[in-house]
Order: C-alpha cells, then structure tokens, then sequence
C-alpha cells in the first residue's frame, strides 16, 4: 500500500540500486564473489517474480536487484575496459612523447603534464610528470611531442588504511607510471593549431592573473578556467575548513550562474523587440543559447567528470524549460546520477560526486518538502521581510546541506567545518551575483582595453571571500577531526539519508534509524594507537591525551599531514624522542604505550645503519611490536608483531588499536583489486633475510 502512494517516487532509486552494485564490486573485490553477488541478486529477482508478481513491492524488488547486478557488471567491465599497463618498479629513463594535458600548479612551482609514450615498450602507454617551473617553455602544449628525461614510478597506493589511493584513480585513467622531469625538455615537434583550446585556457587563466594578482587573481582564474594550480595551500585549506571548498570546483553553482544569466539576458534583450516576442517562442531560444554557454564553459574549464555532470543537469533544466515541464526535480538529479554512473561508474565512490549528488538532493527535498514551500513561497508582503525570507532561506538551506556533507567529509578527509551554513550566507550570493559577472564584464570590456576598473572591483570582492574563508576557519571549533570511521558506519548513514530525501510519505522519517545508528557507530568508534605507512619508515603514536608523536622528525608535510588525518588529530603532531616514555638514539625509538590496562613496548628503526644481528634479536625479544623498514632476520621474534619490509609489502600501511589489539592493513581496506600490488607471502619467502 505504502509503495503504490509512492510509486512516483520509485524511479529515483533507479540510480541508487545501479550505485549498490558498483559499490559492492569495491568492497568485495574478488572475482568469485562478484560472481556471487551477481547470482545473489538473479535469485532474489525469481524469487520476487514467483511470489509478488502482482504487487508493486514486488515489481519494485525485482527491478532493484536487476539494476544491482547490472551496476556490478558494469563496473567489472569498465575496469577491464580502461585496464594499461602499469610500471613495476621505479626507473629513470630518456624517452619521447606526446602532451596529451597541461595542469599549471603554480602554487607548487611546478607544471603537471600528462604524456603518450606511444610504442616504447619500457613504458606504459600513459605517464604523468611533474616538470618544475624553471623548465617550462611555452612550447609545452598540448599535443607537441618533447624528449625528456624523467623519474618515474608506479602510482602510490594508501599509505594507510582509509587513505587516499591514487592507485585507484591512475587505473581509471589509464596512468601507468607517475614521476619527476630532470633536466631540460627538448621540444621535437611543436603543437598543432587544433588543439588550441587548451592553449587558449592557459593563456586565459594567465591574463586572469595578471590582472588580480596573488590570491584573488588565483581564484579568479579558477573560476574562469578551473585552473586551480595557482591557488596556495594557505588559501584552499582556509576554503575547505570554512565549508566554502565547493567554490573552488567548477560544478553546479558555476554552471548554474552562467545559464541562468545567458538565459536571462538573451530572454530579456530579444523581449525587447516586440516582431521577435510575437512570431517565436523566446523561452526556447534563450534555452537553447543557454546550452550552448553551458557546453562552451564545461569545454573551456577542462570538462572535468564534476563539471560534466553539472552540465547534463543544466542541459536537463533547459530541455524541461522548453517543455513546459518542472525543471528542478529530484528526476532531474536522478538522471544525472544515472549518467554518470552509466559512463563513469567509478565515480561512485570518489568524494567529488558524492558531495555534489548529496548536497543537490538535499536542497530539492527540502525545497519539496510542503511546509518548506509554504515558508519561502513569493508573496506580497515589504522588501524588508522578502530580504529576511531570503536570508533565513539561504541559512536554512546551507544547514542542511552542511549536514547532509558532514559524514562524506568526514569519510573521506577526516574533518569537516562547522561554520558553512553561516560562510555561505555571504559566500553563495557574492561568489554567483557579483565576482562571476564582474569577471564576465572585464573579460568582455578587455577585449575594447577598458576592463582595468571591472578588475579592480573584482578583485576586491574576490579579496573580501578569501578574507571571509580565512576568517571563518580559524574561529574556535571551526572544523572538527574524526579518524577513519567504518565503511559499515557510513553505509547507514548514507542509506538514512536518502531513505529520507526520496520518500514522501510519513514513513521517510524511518530513515533517521539507520542514520542515527551510524552516526552512533562513528562517534563510537576509538581511534588507533599505531599509524604505520605502507614503506614502514614513518610511525605514529597516540598517547592517552589523543596527541600524536613522529618517529622521524624531517618527515614531509604530506605524511605529516596525512597520518594526522587519518588519526583525527588537530594541530602539529611532536617528535616521538621528546617523549617521556620513548627511549630514542639515532638508530631506533623504544616507546612504552598504556592501553588496555598494560603497558606495551614498542621498538622502531629509524635509520640504515648496520644494526649487529646479535643485538638487533636481543632488542626484538624485549617489545612486543617491532617496526622497521627493512627486511628483518628470522631471529628477530618481538613478543607479538614484527612489521618490517616482508609483511608491509603483503598488506600495505597498517593500524594498530592496542587495547582490543585489533590490526587494519590497506589491503584490507582495499581488497586485492587488478590496481593493488600486493606482494604474495612466497614471493617474499625468497628476499634477503627471510
């Protein structure tokens, strides 16, 4: 009965039971049970043809496992589909190829170029280098063909359980080997003019910035281009602890911002000739003009996967606009997810199309919901209570979408700010009414040499949303950390909340049990004490305070930071030899950790010195973990784990919970997928020391 009062809403978990069986194909990762949940899902499917064939339920049943089974076959076939060779080991090498990108990250001194090595058969077909600033010529462009000499190595896989895996997206792009340009870059073969566009985007992004220079100019580029290597670290991280990161990739606000102003001004300019009004139906002009705008700036910012889908959902508004149909529906975002997922089914699980999916579906339902149209609906009344109305809308809305964000954030960086509802009261409407049009009108006055005051006015604006970003992240308590939590947490959460966004009847409100007991599961959840990086030279320890120490002090920000993450930890992490607990000398760290009402002895490498053998196994008896990067002797047996070369190697980075002495690997994060390079335990039965 619920279901047939529910029928309309039944297509929008189309693209739903198709993400189910994409994300059962990541976290099953083995062919034998794709297999079998494949078969699962055909059983269930007879099962609810043979006793509900009459019934919605049924029918509804039937559908969803069909679609499951077919996203967990799509996914299974793109994998093989994109499937390149991939380097096996690191090497430098002199080779030619052709450019097939140019990422300016100015910010980093450096240019990232995206190559084709063609048929050289040391190489994999497709490899991304970084070329340091001084060595950029203007010839590097997209499609000449360059020699140079470079660093490469296999894309990196987690470091930690839970940690980005580059590995993953280098498959799906088919990037076999990643690196580092050395020396100078010979130019054989310069670009063609066909591949101007790219050309053009640079030198547009360069003009942007020459006219706002430092910050503004840098955010302005990347709205104009999505160019976002000039943008410093300072300033993105200032973006994304104030909630207000989402401006800074072009996806549906950008998208949105320019169709609407195309249509209106296109509706508008031909409404004023009366022969034009009369005879054709402008709404569909002004459509049709807007599409056009929307695929020239998806084309002009790089056509990456957010801003593709941001277009086919304007492009979607357009074609219901000139069908005299409701144009923001949550079909509307259903379609969106249904294509990308049909073309790029490993989008799934990134956070990009998760954020952007979340927070478009949030607003619809709330926006759908009757009590909220009632509220903000138009009506007569003073501009002074519209303006609150509007403000009290924008405030409303950027809550709920801050926390329907929350978990995916907090899934897949750790942390999330607190502040966005109240930053993107100000950040929405002068990013979409005042720095993108003020950018449109220099670009277009710049072309007769008056665009110099426009520039300045957006500058300063631009300067005003940095100064807010920077502002409302260092407030107290503007971000909050959590570590890794479990995927079955976020799961439910997921699940609650779009069991609450695509019902309409009563029994949506379901949806907050599945909610509030994965929320109960995160908040739950104890960090670990242990943080081991896949190439066992960095560890980190927690204390019983939460605070975090490094056992090599010179480590890079990057892992600094990335342990910190994962460990939900705000603030600078400590040298573990400051410690009072750690015994620390050039060669190793022995730590002593409280938990789970004993102490624990820790001992760790931390240099290549010879260690004698003799003194190395005495050590090992005395700690019950051991940890190193190199491959220890057979006689070195600590009284419960030894983590050295020859198991990182077979499980990749690892956590250690020492009061339940519970142990999480990378691979048992990821699964043996064809992108992992797992070693095998008789592969490393014949490396020294074992």
């Amino acid at each position: 009965m619920l279901l047939e009062r529910e029928r309309d809403q039944l297509p929008l978990w189309v693209p739903v039971a198709l993400g189910c069986g994409i994300a059962a194909w990541f976290q099953l990762a083995n062919p034998a049970w794709w297999l079998a949940f494949i078969s699962l899902c055909a059983a269930l499917g007879l099962f609810a043809v043979v006793t509900g064939r009459e019934r919605r339920a049924g029918k509804a049943i039937f559908w969803f496992v069909l679609l499951a089974a077919i996203g967990c076959a799509l996914i299974w076939s793109r994998s093989w589909s994109v499937a390149a060779p991939v380097l096996e080991r690191p090497l430098v090498t002199l080779f030619n190829a052709e450019i097939e990108r140019v990422e300016p990250v100015l910010a980093r001194d450096m240019v990232r170029l995206t190559l084709r090595t063609g048929d050289n058969p040391e190489l994999p077909p497709r490899v991304r280098v970084n070329v340091p600033l001084e060595q950029v010529v203007p010839e590097l462009q997209h499609g000449a063909l360059i020699q140079l000499r470079a660093r490469l190595m296999p894309p990196a896989m987690p470091a930690l359980p839970g940690a980005y895996d580059f590995s993953e997206r280098a498959w799906f792009q088919g990037l076999g080997a990643t690196g580092q340009a050395l020396g100078e870059i010979r130019i054989l073969r310069t670009a063609d003019p066909l591949f101007a566009l790219a050309s053009y985007r640079q030198r547009l992004s360069a003009h942007v910035q020459s006219q706002m220079p430092g910050a503004a100019g840098a955010i302005g580029a990347t709205l104009a281009t999505g160019d976002r290597g000039a943008i410093a670290e300072a300033d993105a991280e200032a973006m994304r602890r104030s909630g207000l990161a989402h401006l800074l990739s072009i996806s549906g606000l950008h998208v949105t911002a320019v169709v609407g102003a195309i249509y209106l001004l296109v509706l508008k300019s031909l409404a004023l000739s009366p022969l034009l009004a009369l005879r054709f139906r402008l709404p569909v002009i002004a459509a049709g003009c807007a599409a056009l705008a929307a695929l020239a700036y998806t084309l002009l910012t790089g056509a990456q996967v957010p801003t593709i889908r941001a277009c086919v959902a304007a492009l979607l508004v357009l074609v219901a606009l000139m069908m005299g149909r409701s144009a923001i529906t949550l079909r509307m975002v259903a379609a969106g997810a249904l294509f990308v997922l049909i073309f790029w089914p490993e989008a799934l699980v990134g956070p990009s199309f998760q954020l952007s999916f979340a927070a478009v579906t949030a607003i619809i339902a709330l926006h759908e919901h009757p009590r909220i149209k009632a509220l903000f609906m138009l009506r007569e009344e003073s501009w002074l209570r519209r303006a609150g109305r509007f403000i009290y809308s924008l405030f409303l809305t950027g809550l709920v979408v801050e926390i329907a964000l929350m978990p995916i954030a907090l899934y897949h960086f750790h942390k999330a700010g607190l502040y966005g509802a109240l930053a993107n009261i100000i950040a929405i409407p002068l990013t979409t009414f005042v720095i993108m049009p003020l950018e449109a009108l220099a670009l277009l006055l710049d072309s007769v040499g008056l665009g110099a005051p426009v520039w300045w006015f957006c500058g300063k604006a631009l300067s005003g949303l940095i100064g807010l970003a920077h502002f409302v992240s260092s407030r107290p308590g503007a971000v909050t950390m959590l570590p890794t939590m479990p995927v079955v947490a976020f799961g439910l959460v997921l699940l609650g909340g779009l069991w609450l966004c695509l019902w309409r009847e009563r029994w949506r409100y379901w949806g907050l049990i599945p909610a509030l007991v994965g929320a109960l599961i995160i908040a739950s959840t104890r960090a670990p004490d242990i943080y081991i990086t896949g190439d066992g030279r960095h560890l980190g320890i927690r204390n019983d305070q939460g605070e975090l120490a490094m056992l090599r002090t010179r480590s890079g920000d990057f892992i600094r930071d990335m342990i910190r993450e994962n460990a939900g930890v705000e603030g600078e992490s400590e040298a573990l030899e400051d410690w009072p607990n750690a015994d620390c000398n050039a060669d190793s760290c022995l730590v002593t950790a409280h938990a789970g009402e004993r102490d624990w002895q820790i001992l760790a490498t931390r240099s290549a010195h010879h260690i004698p053998v003799i003194a190395l196994s005495a050590a090992c008896r005395r700690a019950d973990i051991v940890v190193s990067e190199r491959w220890l002797p057979a006689s070195c047996q600590p009284r419960w784990l030894k983590v050295d070369r020859t198991l990182l190697s077979q499980v990749g980075g690892m956590t250690i919970n020492l009061e339940n002495q519970k142990i999480s690997t990378a691979l048992g994060w990821t699964g043996q997928h064809v992108w992992t390079r797992y070693r095998s335990a008789e592969t490393e039965a014949g490396q020294p020391g074992n």
